[in-house]
């Protein structure tokens, strides 16, 4: 168990790097300061998932020991896999509208 215990550990940590690289990130256009920035929102959508593996990963640990229920797990797990995937089509989306602005002419 101390492999998957590591992994798990090295995925949350490059989670928590990605968080700190979008910190860092400045805007670059004029927007209300009412509005958070993307930086701020991508930084959010990142924890969001980090904290839904860790809730998963503790959860599959208490079925383990006895201590928690295989619905709760499953449904951790679910959550898990909702929020990874909503960040996956973010990432695309994103990455589309960049190529998009490459292809515009000058």
């Amino acid at each position: 168990m101390a492999i998957p215990t590591a992994a798990a550990a090295n995925a949350y940590a490059a989670l928590a790097r990605m968080g700190e690289q979008t910190a860092s990130l400045g805007r670059t256009t004029a927007v209300p300061d009412s509005s958070p920035g993307f930086s701020a929102v991508l930084k959010d959508v990142i924890n969001a998932v980090s904290e839904a593996a860790q809730k998963s990963d503790t959860q599959a640990a208490a079925v383990a020991t006895g201590r928690a229920n295989m619905v709760d797990v499953v449904t951790a797990v679910a959550e898990t896999e909702t929020a990874v995937q909503t960040l996956v089509s973010v990432r695309d989306k994103v990455i589309s509208a960049y190529e998009d602005i490459l292809k515009m002419p000058i």
